[in-house]
């Protein structure tokens, strides 16, 4: 495995772009609500710091998401960059962003790894990036990418990452609050449940997902990375104050500090860590070409080579490396990587999302429902699909849905069983309401007739149909 797989592995990386296709705006009035409320916070991060981050313009946002904070800095700051997100999808529903937010102004968007930056050696100003670098298990190796595509003088804005928290139990995960037992709600309410849970709360349905989340990381942890690589940084720390279980202990360790700081607050309960890193060397205001000629900030993701863009709006490599422009997004991926995290419309995949996707299923689904990437169908208590073997080596059953409360009061525990070929695969069981992914390996074949059965079944009147899980993917994938 090489380091770069050591940071983010293949199948991490599949299940944040299925996580990001659907959920970005699966839920168009709440996501949008959560995305300008996070706009509203990051907006005062960068107004608290505008002398030492200075001009925007060319900025690269990674792990945009939907762009967001990307279409922030074009419209009220009037800065022009790119938001660069692994899933492609995403950024295609930004467009959704300009429609409701009435914006005038958008980023670049690329489909890229921020491990492996498809920018220039000190191409820009401005890296931000927020709530992504714990994504990764080597989060150096992040930074590092980020420092060699800055120009000297250039900044790196890291926010919303978690600072793990000495005063803890680490228990279990907890989801949520939405998804939260009554007695985990009532523990949160004190400021109790922080006590006893690992890494942060919510990480449990990323994980459940196939998310790998990274924790590791005290306040001093983060200083001693970002001093080995920037040559000045001003950091702002956010100490959380849920109920009195935590109202208490923060002020006691406010008092405690010498400066009256947050930071022994900080090692104690956590919270997140937001920092803005200078990199060593004058800045030069000259050496940036126009955004409108954006390829010229670019390169290739597989030779490191330039890239032109052509009349097509193509952009290519002498390699023979391509990058259309797909939705207003291009997919600047490394081949190997783009071909497994974006297969299309292939017979080993269902995904309710892309059209031909109903030619692989057989009995037990309903009518296509949903908005953006987040499209899904309903099964009754059993239903099949039909897939077939497109690559060697040993396959595993990714079924991707999420269980809906009904299911969790008929009084009998919740299940999901699949059958591959009349062959019995193991039982995954539920215990709360939420997304779900089910995994199993698979016999050896060149098909498969997967069979899903899910339980309990229940009916919501005055719908007669007999419901049981939402289902939005059934795939192949390698066994990693």
């Amino acid at each position: 495995m090489n380091r770069i797989e050591e940071a983010q592995s293949a199948s991490v990386k599949r299940a944040q772009v299925e996580f990001h296709n659907f959920a970005s705006l699966g839920d168009p009035q709440r996501a949008l609500a959560v995305y300008a409320e996070e706009n509203h916070r990051r907006a005062g991060v960068l107004n608290a710091h505008r002398e030492l981050i200075g001009a925007m313009t060319p900025f690269l946002e990674i792990g945009a998401n939907v762009g967001h904070t990307s279409y922030l800095l074009a419209n009220e700051y009037q800065a022009e960059g790119f938001a660069l997100d692994l899933s492609a999808d995403a950024l295609r529903h930004g467009v959704a962003l300009m429609d409701r937010w009435g914006l005038a102004r958008a980023p670049v968007r690329v489909a890229g790894d921020a491990l492996q930056l498809p920018f220039r050696d000190g191409s820009l100003r401005l890296v931000m990036t927020y709530q992504t670098l714990s994504q990764f298990l080597d989060i150096e190796q992040v930074v590092v990418e980020a420092k060699r595509v800055l120009a000297p003088g250039g900044v790196f804005l890291l926010a919303e990452e978690p600072l793990l928290r000495l005063l803890s139990l680490r228990l279990y995960r907890a989801p949520y609050y939405e998804l939260m037992r009554p007695w985990e709600r009532k523990l949160y309410d004190w400021g109790l449940l922080g006590y006893l849970v690992k890494d942060v709360i919510g990480a449990a349905q990323e994980e459940n997902f196939g998310i790998r989340q990274n924790h590791s990381m005290y306040l001093r942890d983060w200083r001693r990375l970002l001093k080995r690589h920037f040559a000045r940084t001003a950091y702002q720390v956010f100490v959380p104050e849920r109920g009195w279980g935590e109202r208490w202990v923060k002020r006691l360790a406010v008092r405690l500090d010498r400066h009256r700081s947050l930071w022994r607050a900080a090692h104690l309960l956590g919270g997140t860590l937001a920092a803005v890193c200078q990199k060593a060397g004058e800045r030069d205001p000259d050496s940036f070409p126009p955004v409108a000629q954006f390829e010229c900030y670019l390169r290739c993701p597989d030779c490191h080579g330039p890239l032109t863009r052509g009349p097509q709006d193509v952009l290519r490599c002498a390699c023979g490396y391509e990058a259309a422009n797909e939705g207003g997004v291009y997919n600047l991926l490394p081949s190997r990587e783009r071909a497994e995290l974006y297969p299309g419309n292939r017979e080993d995949i269902a995904d309710f999302s892309l059209p031909g996707h109903e030619t692989r299923l057989e009995s037990g689904f309903f009518e296509l429902e949903g908005v953006f990437g987040a499209r899904y169908r309903w099964m009754g208590p059993r239903a099949a699909v039909r897939l077939r073997r497109l690559r060697t080596g040993p396959l595993r059953l990714r079924v991707r849905g999420h269980a809906h409360e009904r299911s969790f009061q008929q009084r009998q525990r919740v299940y999901i069983r699949a059958r591959a070929n009349a062959a019995d695969l193991p039982v995954l069981y539920l215990d709360r309401p939420g997304i779900f992914v089910y995994e199993a390996d698979l016999p050896d074949a060149p098909e498969y007739r997967i069979e899903i059965e899910a339980s309990p079944a229940w009916r919501l009147p005055p719908d007669d149909r007999q419901l049981s899980v939402i289902i939005g993917m059934v795939r192949l994938i390698p066994r990693d």
